[in-house]
């Protein structure tokens, strides 16, 4: 009936960066994620190209793009099957659904000839933290496709080799080699990921319709687009809505299920950041009040907002968390990896390819043949958005980012044997006058977006909008529930309990984890009533 998000940590980043020389942007803001450096790197690079009028050349632009589908590749694996995924393991599903159990026991498993399980309940029981098979295959995929990333980054997780204007990576063909060998394992471990999330979300459908409703919340997705077309992208605002849409996944917000704009320049200016419930205090003035292309601009937006952090109690109706609340013309969205699938599957405007193919209502996905043979999958826009179908669209996800890389892997080698072999673009910093970029890129878990203001050299102001600010943002200043508190409010309670010592809240934490926060091991879950008030175990390994 009440729900509150609160983020306990002042990260503080904006503030840590103004002063700077701009490129320390790359180094420091990577820092924002213990998982996804890479992509914050990569973010501050694209805005200071755009601040400076920075074009990498094609090959930059690919090998960027292989290594987040790399760092993607890593992300989705640790969340469906070591994060998110033990809330669908025997060991927690034997525990809150014993009733459910005893099904799965007996129920076949449709897709047995992909993943090999024979039965929903020989599926669970090696999902189980720790010690199940796919928890431990889930590990050691995660390292491929960390060597992935780290061929092309050096390192992992904040790359040393991320530059405005490209990389700094030497490439060669046996670097497409060591990358290739890493990208076959992945393929075929995509089409055992689609194949078991779709057996778990179709076996808990058939077990209580109800599971629709854990996490539901309205279709209102937002998401910037990732992965440049080389022939494209030129790092211009003026142009950003064409080479936006010619990103491997297209930019756009949709609203109630209806896709709205695929055009950046529409999305950047209809995201505003509110602090009414924050620990900040409001900014006066209004500098930029237009963008660059001469639209209106609100006082509210990143490249206008200056951070003020200040600390008070916690107070429900005031006051209560660290995160702000970004919205898109003042409406609640959601950002994932569902948002990056469904706005490419609709818009239909990805270059054309032999292994992705959106119809406006699916994407089709063609895996080739490796150990597994070649297969195609299909995923649907669904008609409820839940946790079920974040977990599965991310599923599908890593199939669909896997030929994005493979797609790039190709032109990466096209243009090894025309003898382009530039990797970055030469640049100063400007030491006069005032530069504003933005960074339109994304996460493993969504939406991502850095914007900066230079004056003279230095960083002005620097703003971060991440996934986890826009999915667990507090109310707005119209009372509209951030999307964690949303899809908690939406939540029926269907775990099997005699009491409240018996209840462990698997709903609303399979509702929450859905979404892949930062802190899914630090997600907790207070029970209290007249008699008993203790806090349940909510670790997904189970350990305390």
């Amino acid at each position: 009936v009440q729900a509150n998000s609160m983020a306990t940590l002042f990260r503080g980043y904006e503030v840590i960066m103004v002063g700077r020389d701009p490129r320390d942007a790359i180094f420091i803001t990577s820092r924002a994620c213990g998982v996804c450096g890479g992509v914050h790197s990569t973010c501050s690079a694209l805005a200071m190209e755009m601040a400076f009028g920075i074009k990498p050349p094609p090959l930059g632009i690919t090998i960027r793009n292989m290594m987040l589908a790399s760092e993607f590749l890593y992300d989705h694996p640790l969340h469906l099957f070591l994060l998110a995924g033990p809330d669908y393991s025997q060991a927690i599903v034997k525990e809150t659904n014993p009733e459910i159990w005893e099904k799965a026991e007996k129920t076949d498993a449709p897709h047995a000839a992909v993943h090999g399980f024979p039965t929903i309940g020989a599926l669970m029981t090696d999902m189980n933290p720790l010690t199940g098979k796919l928890y431990v295959e889930a590990l050691h995929m995660t390292r491929v496709a960390r060597e992935a990333f780290v061929i092309l980054g050096g390192k992992y997780p904040h790359p040393e080799t991320v530059v405005p204007g490209g990389v700094s990576t030497s490439i060669e063909l046996s670097t497409f080699n060591l990358y290739y060998n890493r990208l076959a394992q992945i393929i075929d471990y995509a089409k055992k990921m689609v194949a078991i999330w779709d057996d778990i979300t179709e076996f808990f459908y058939e077990c209580n319709p109800m599971y629709r409703q854990t996490g539901a919340r309205a279709s209102s997705l937002a998401d910037m687009g990732i992965w440049d077309d080389p022939d494209a992208y030129d790092a211009t605002y003026a142009n950003c809505n064409e080479w936006g849409e010619r990103r491997w996944a297209t930019p756009g917000i949709v609203v109630d299920g209806e896709l709205k704009t695929t055009r950046l320049q529409d999305i950047n200016l209809g995201l505003e950041e509110f602090v009414d419930h924050s620990y900040y205090e409001p900014w006066n003035g209004h500098r930029f009040k237009e963008d660059a292309l001469g639209a209106p601009l609100s006082p509210y937006h990143p490249w206008n907002k200056t951070t003020h952090p200040k600390p008070t109690g916690q107070n429900w109706r005031e006051k209560y968390t660290w995160s702000t609340s970004p919205r898109w013309d003042r409406m609640v969205t959601e950002a994932g990896a569902g948002a990056r699938v469904w706005n490419t599957a609709v818009a239909k405007k990805i270059p054309p390819n032999p292994f992705l193919e959106p119809t406006g209502h699916s994407l089709k996905i063609l895996l080739p043949k490796g150990v597994l043979p070649e297969m195609e999958v299909e995923w649907h826009v669904p008609p409820v958005w839940n946790a079920f179908e974040r977990n599965r669209s991310r599923a599908y996800a890593q199939a669909y980012t896997a030929m994005v890389a493979m797609n790039c892997w190709m032109k990466g080698l096209e243009l090894l044997k025309k003898g382009e072999t530039k990797v970055s673009t030469k640049f100063e910093i400007p030491k006069r006058g005032t530069q504003i970029g933005v960074g339109f890129w994304g996460a493993g878990r969504g939406w991502l977006s850095h914007h900066m203001i230079v004056e003279n050299g230095a960083v002005a102001n620097y703003q971060i909008v991440t996934p986890s600010t826009i999915n667990a943002s507090p109310r707005d200043p119209w009372g509209h529930p951030g999307a964690y508190e949303q899809a908690v409010l939406n939540t029926p309670i269907l775990e099997s309990f005699t009491g409240k010592d018996d209840y462990k809240g698997v709903d609303i934490l399979r509702a929450i984890r859905s979404f892949d926060p930062c802190m899914p091991c630090t997600t907790h879950m207070y029970v209290e009533d007249r008699v008993i008030k203790r806090e349940v175990n909510t670790c997904a390994c189970g350990v305390e």
